[in-house]
C-alpha cells in the first residue's frame, strides 16, 4: 500500500496517459534515499499497461564503465538497432562494444531517443540515476530533452544532495516526507507493536520517511533516543546491516559478490562464489528474507540501500577476496581491470596498465568521462612518477572531451606544478584555456593562450592558439589591449610567407581594423584573402572553418559567413558531430537576421537552441536568442522579444561571452521602441549599448543607423553627428555596397532639403534580393521626406514598395506607419490579407518541410534534426493542413 502520495501517483498517471495518446514526457523523482522514489516507480511500472517498460539501475560501482548503465537498461531493445538512421545506429553501437568506432557523445543521445521511439508507447525507467557513469546519464538526458511526440516516457530516480544528476530542462517530482496520518499507517502496516511513546519518537525522528518507517520498528528498543540521532539514511543503513548480520557467513559471501559484481547476472556470482566456498543454496536465508530478488539468471536488491549495506559492513579483506573472485571469473577485460584495480592493495604496473587498456577503449567508444576516471585510478596505481604523470595528463584530456572541465583544470594546474617537459605542459596548458573558456573567466584563457604559444614547436598549432585567445578577447567585456595583443602576434609564431594560415591572419586583422584604428591601405584585398582563408582552415577541420565564419561576419562579410556556417553544419551532420551544431548554429542565425533570411534564421535559432540546451552550451543559446529577438523587434512581436531576451539573459548569466547576444537583444529592444513610436526609448538603449563596455562587437557598430533615425526623429540631429562618424569609417574600411547604403540613409536623414540624392543613392545601392527589411525602411523614410515635401505622387510610389515588403515580411509595427504615411499622402488602404503558407508552420515544422521537400525520408531528417522520425512524422503531419497539401509530392513545388 502506497501511503500519502496522491498527488505524485497522479503525476505520474497523467505522464503515462499522455503516452497512450503519443504525446512524450520526462520526470525526475527526487528525494532522499528511502523518501519513496524507488516505490512510485514501481508503481509507475505496474500502471504501464500495453507500454513496453525499459527498466534500469544506476549502480555505485558501475559508476567508471562508460556506457554501463545504458546497456543494461537498453539491451532488451537493441532488436530495433537496425531501424536507426545509419550515423545513430553507428554510434549507439559503437558504445556498446558492438562495433568499431566512436561516436559523438550526442549522437548517442539521439539514438537512444531514437530507439525508444522505435519501441513506443514506451515506459523507461531509471532509479538510482545519481549513480549512472557520466556517458550514460549524458545520453538519457540528451534524449529525455528532445521527447516529443513519440509516445515515450522517461522516469528517472535521483537523490536530492548537491550535484546528484543534474538534470536542467527536465521538470522534477520533489518527494518530502509523508504527513503525520500517512506516517502512522506505514507504521501500521509494519505490524510490529509499539508504545506510543515510540511510535511518536519514531515519526519525529524519521520525518516521515517511508523506507525509515517501515525497517527501523523491528530494531528498535524503545529506550530514549540518543542526544544528536543518526542521519535517516545511516539510521536504515544501519537496520538493513543488522538484517544481513543475521544471514550465515556463506549467505553473506554470495551478497558481498552481488553487492561487489556490476552485470547483475546470477552465473557471474555463483562462479566467483565457488572460489570462495558458497553455492547458490546458501543464498536462500537472503532471499527468504527478501535482502535479494533472483529471477532470470538476473539478481536484484530489494532497496539500492541493502546493496551499500552488504559493501559497506564488510571486512577490507573480504572485499578484496570478492574483487579478486570476480576478476578471475569475468571475460571482459574492463570489468576485469576494474576489480582488480579494487583489489589492489597498492602501486601494481601491471593493474596500471590494464586500466591503461581499459581507458582507451573507452574513449574509443566514446565513453570520455569514464576514460578519464579509469586513467586517473591508473596513474595511482602506478609504481613510478613519469607514467603517472602522463595517465593523469590523458585523463585530463579525456575529461576536457566530456566537457568535464573543471575537474580537469584542477588535475592539470596541479600536474602543471609537477612537471617541466614542454609538450607535457603545452598540453595541460590547452586543458586549463579550455576550462577557463567555458567558465567565461576570459582573460585568463587569452593569457594561458598567449604564453602557450612559446612551448609549441609546431607553427599552425601556435597560429590557432592565438586566434583562440584572440576569440576569448572578442568575447570579453572590456579589454580592448587583449584583443590588439593576439592579432600582433599572429605575424610572430614563424609561418613561411607563403603558408594559406597567412590569409586567417589577414582576416583576423580586417576585422579588428577599425577597433584598433589600423590603416588597411597596404592590406591585401579582403575578398581576395577571405576565399584563400578558407581553403587554409579546412586544413584544421571545423573548428577552422567556424572561426573563418566568424571573421567574416566581423569583417561584413556576411553572405560568404552564412555560406561558410552552412557547410560546416552539413559536414557535422554528414559526421555526426552534434557537438559542433550549436555554436555554428548560433553563428549561421546572426547571419541569417543580417541577410533577412527571416523565416530560415527562425528555423536555425529554434534548433540552436534547443540542442545548446541539451548540449550544455549556453553561450550559443545566447548567439542564437539574440539573432531571434531582434526577429521579434522586425516582426513588432513584444512577447517575442522578451522571451528571447529573457533567454539570452539566462543563458549568459556569468559568462562575458555572451555579450553579442546581449548586444543584439538590446538592439532589437531598441528596434521594437522605434517601430513603435516610443522613440526616445529607443534612443536610449542605443546610446547604451553604442556607448557600452563591448564598443568591438560588431552589434554594436550595425545599430548605428538606428541611433541615427532616433536622434533626428527626436530633433537632435547633433546626436547622430558621432554615430554616423563611426559608422563611415566602418564603411570606408569594409566596402560593401550594403553598408555604403546605410551610410547614405544616414545622410538622408541629417542633410534637410538636400536629402534627395542621398536617398537616391541608397536606394540604388541596396540589393533587392538582399536584406528587404533595409530596403523596405529607406523607401519608407524617403516617402515620408516626399510627402513632407508635399511631392505625394512620388511619396505613394516609395510608399507603396515600402509597405508591400513590410507585409510580405509581417513587420506589423512597420505595416501600421506606411499605411499611416499612404493615408496622409491620399491612398485609401485596405488591410491585406495574410496567405496560409509558410507563416503559419512554427519554426520546427518548416524546418522539417523544407528536408522533406529535398526528398530527405523522415529517418533521414531525424539524424540531421537529432530528432526521432515518428516527431518528423507527428510535425509533417501537423504542417501539411497549414500548407493546404495533402502529400509529401506537393511540398517541392510549395517550398
Amino acid at each position: 500500500m502506497l501511503r500519502g502520495r496522491r498527488t505524485e501517483l497522479a503525476r505520474i498517471d497523467a505522464a503515462l496517459d499522455a503516452a497512450r495518446t503519443g504525446v512524450s514526457g520526462a520526470l525526475v523523482v527526487r528525494g532522499e534515499a528511502g523518501i519513496g522514489k524507488t516505490t512510485l516507480l514501481g508503481h509507475a511500472v505496474e500502471r504501464a499497461g500495453e507500454l513496453r517498460v525499459l527498466r534500469g539501475t544506476g549502480v555505485e560501482s558501475e559508476a567508471e564503465l562508460s556506457f554501463a548503465g545504458l546497456h543494461l537498461l537498453l539491451r532488451p531493445a537493441l532488436d530495433g538497432l537496425d531501424a536507426l538512421p545509419t550515423m545513430q545506429r553507428q554510434a549507439l553501437a559503437g558504445a556498446f562494444g558492438m562495433s568499431d568506432g566512436e561516436g559523438d557523445r550526442f549522437m548517442i543521445g539521439a539514438a537512444v531517443l531514437s530507439l525508444l521511439a522505435e519501441h513506443a508507447p514506451v515506459l523507461c525507467v531509471v532509479d538510482d540515476a545519481h549513480w549512472l557513469d557520466r556517458a550514460s546519464a549524458d545520453a538519457l538526458l540528451f534524449a529525455a530533452r528532445r521527447l516529443d511526440h513519440e509516445g515515450v516516457v522517461v522516469l528517472f530516480g535521483a537523490r536530492d544532495h548537491a550535484g546528484a544528476f543534474p538534470a536542467p530542462g527536465i521538470p522534477e517530482l520533489r518527494l518530502a516526507g509523508l504527513d503525520e496520518t500517512s506516517a502512522a499507517e506505514v507504521l501500521d502496516d509494519t505490524g510490529v507493536e509499539l508504545t506510543a511513546s515510540t511510535r511518536a519518537r519514531l515519526i519525529a525522528e524519521t520525518r516521515g520517511n517511508p523506507l525509515a518507517l517501515r525497517e527501523l520498528p523491528a530494531v528498535t528498543t524503545g529506550a530514549e533516543p540518543e542526544s544528536e540521532p543518526l542521519p535517516v539514511t545511516q539510521r536504515v543503513i544501519d537496520a538493513f546491516h543488522h538484517q544481513v548480520s543475521t544471514v550465515p557467513a556463506a549467505c553473506r559471501t554470495l551478497l558481498l559478490l552481488a553487492a561487489a559484481d556490476t552485470t547483475g547476472e546470477l552465473p557471474t556470482v555463483l562462479r566467483a562464489a565457488a572460489d570462495l566456498g558458497a553455492t547458490v543454496a546458501d543464498l536462500a536465508p537472503a532471499e527468504q528474507r527478501r535482502l535479494i530478488m533472483v529471477e532470470d539468471g538476473t539478481f536484484t536488491f530489494r532497496h539500492p540501500l541493502i546493496r551499500a549495506a552488504v559493501y559497506r559492513s564488510a571486512a577490507t579483506g573480504s572485499r578484496i577476496a570478492a574483487h579478486r573472485a570476480l576478476a578471475g571469473c569475468t571475460e571482459d577485460p574492463d570489468l576485469r581491470a576494474w576489480h582488480r584495480a579494487a583489489a589492489a592493495l597498492g602501486p601494481d604496473e601491471q593493474v596500471a596498465a590494464e586500466l591503461d587498456d581499459a581507458a582507451r577503449r573507452a574513449a574509443g567508444r566514446g565513453g570520455h568521462a569514464a576514460a578519464a576516471e579509469t586513467y586517473e585510478r591508473a596513474a595511482r596505481l602506478s609504481e613510478d612518477n613519469a607514467p603517472a604523470g602522463t595517465r593523469m595528463l590523458l585523463a585530463c584530456e579525456a575529461a576536457t572531451r566530456a566537457g568535464r572541465l573543471e575537474w580537469a583544470r584542477e588535475r592539470a594546474e596541479k600536474l602543471l606544478t609537477q612537471v617541466s617537459d614542454p609538450s607535457t605542459r603545452l598540453r595541460l596548458t590547452h586543458v586549463c584555456a579550455a576550462a577557463h573558456f567555458g567558465s567565461g573567466e576570459l582573460a585568463r584563457a587569452h593569457r594561458m593562450l598567449i604564453d602557450g604559444t612559446a612551448l609549441s614547436t609546431d607553427p599552425a598549432e601556435a597560429f590557432w592558439m592565438l586566434i583562440r585567445a584572440l576569440h576569448a578577447a572578442w568575447a570579453s567585456p572590456t579589454d580592448v589591449t587583449m584583443i590588439t595583443e593576439a592579432v600582433d602576434l599572429l605575424g610572430t609564431v614563424g609561418l613561411a610567407p607563403d603558408d594559406p594560415l597567412a590569409d586567417v591572419a589577414w582576416l583576423a586583422r580586417w576585422g579588428t581594423a577599425q577597433i584598433m584604428d589600423r590603416d588597411t591601405s597596404t592590406f591585401p584585398a579582403i575578398d581576395d584573402v577571405l576565399a584563400r582563408a578558407r581553403t587554409a582552415a579546412s586544413t584544421a577541420g571545423l573548428r577552422g572553418l567556424t572561426e573563418v565564419a566568424s571573421r567574416a561576419l566581423v569583417a561584413a562579410r556576411d553572405a560568404e559567413s552564412a555560406e561558410i556556417a552552412t557547410a560546416v553544419i552539413e559536414e557535422a551532420r554528414a559526421k555526426g558531430m552534434v557537438i559542433f551544431l550549436p555554436a555554428v548554429l548560433g553563428h549561421l542565425t546572426l547571419a541569417q537576421v543580417l541577410l533577412g533570411r527571416h523565416r530560415e534564421a527562425k528555423a536555425t535559432g529554434d534548433e540552436c537552441v534547443r540542442i545548446a540546451t541539451a548540449t550544455d552550451q549556453p553561450l550559443w543559446s545566447s548567439y542564437a536568442a539574440g539573432g531571434l529577438a531582434y526577429l521579434g523587434a522586425i516582426e513588432g512581436d513584444e512577447e517575442a522579444v522578451r522571451h528571447f531576451t529573457d533567454v539570452v539573459g539566462s543563458a549568459g548569466a556569468g559568462y562575458a561571452g555572451a555579450s553579442t547576444g546581449v548586444v543584439y537583444a538590446q538592439s532589437a529592444q531598441a528596434l521594437l521602441d522605434l517601430g513603435r513610436g516610443r522613440v526616445q526609448s529607443a534612443f536610449d538603449q542605443l546610446t547604451a549599448v553604442v556607448d557600452g563596455p563591448v564598443r568591438h562587437v560588431s552589434g554594436v557598430i550595425r545599430c548605428m543607423p538606428d541611433l541615427v533615425e532616433a536622434a533626428v526623429r527626436l530633433g537632435r540631429p547633433d546626436h547622430a553627428a558621432e554615430p554616423i562618424a563611426r559608422y563611415t569609417r566602418w564603411a570606408e574600411t569594409m566596402r560593401q555596397p550594403w553598408i555604403d547604403a546605410l551610410l547614405a540613409r544616414c545622410h538622408a536623414l541629417t542633410a534637410g532639403d538636400a536629402a534627395e540624392e542621398h536617398f537616391l543613392r541608397a536606394i540604388d545601392l541596396h540589393d533587392p534580393a538582399a536584406r528587404p527589411f533595409e530596403l523596405a525602411r529607406t523607401q519608407l523614410l524617403y516617402g515620408e521626406w516626399l510627402r513632407r515635401a508635399r511631392r505625394k505622387a512620388k511619396a505613394r510610389e516609395y510608399l507603396t514598395s515600402a509597405l508591400t515588403a513590410f507585409e510580405e515580411i509581417g513587420s506589423a509595427p512597420w505595416i501600421t506607419r506606411a499605411r499611416s504615411e499612404l493615408g496622409a499622402a491620399g491612398v485609401a488602404v485596405e488591410r491585406a490579407e495574410v496567405p496560409a503558407t509558410l507563416a503559419e508552420l512554427t519554426p520546427q515544422e518548416h524546418q522539417i518541410s523544407l528536408l522533406a521537400a529535398k526528398g530527405l525520408a523522415n529517418k533521414d531528417i531525424a539524424a540531421q534534426l537529432c530528432l526521432s522520425p515518428r516527431t518528423v512524422a507527428y510535425h509533417l503531419y501537423k504542417a501539411y493542413p497549414k500548407l493546404g497539401i495533402q502529400s509529401r509530392g506537393e511540398l517541392t513545388g510549395l517550398m
